[in-house]
């Protein structure tokens, strides 16, 4: 595994997510064309809400002894969170600033920190690498829905 490269992925996601929704207007990023779908504004709060998350738990698997974490409902999150009406800039704000401070503390840590693990009450152990991964791969995945629901909408 090369640490630098996975951070450096890890930090590329919210100009992803920001390019996938740039000159989206209100009732566009409020549409839902594809059913069964969140709306755009729905996905970004969902990301929103699960980075922190990500990010608790990878500080935690630093700092503690094999420490358990909890998974989380993103349908109860988003039928709780008021995922309608969020501010799309705030989000991507608070996504971008959870990245860059946590990538600041990656960055600091030697390579086989990433092999530490913590145990997902769902998942099983969990390593810092694979934790990374899976926040990293988290917004390129939502961004092929963001890009159908554009699609659905003619843009």
């Amino acid at each position: 595994m090369n640490p630098t490269q996975l951070i450096d992925d890890y930090l590329a996601g919210p100009a992803l997510l920001r390019t996938s929704v740039a000159g989206m207007s209100d009732d566009q990023l409020d549409a839902a064309p594809v059913v069964g779908q969140w709306s755009t504004r729905q996905v970004v709060a969902h990301l929103c809400d699960f980075e922190p998350i990500y990010a608790d738990r990878i500080k935690r698997v630093i700092a503690e002894d094999r420490p358990t974490f909890f998974g989380g409902d993103p349908d109860l999150f988003a039928a709780s969170l008021a995922y309608a009406t969020r501010d799309v800039e705030q989000e991507l704000t608070l996504i971008e600033a959870v990245r860059g401070q946590l990538a600041g503390i990656l960055r600091s840590l030697p390579a086989e920190v990433f092999a530490r693990t913590g145990i997902h009450s769902e998942d099983g152990p969990r390593t810092i690498e694979q934790l990374l991964r899976t926040i990293t791969g988290h917004i390129p995945h939502h961004v092929q829905f963001i890009k159908q629901k554009r699609q659905a909408l003619g843009l």
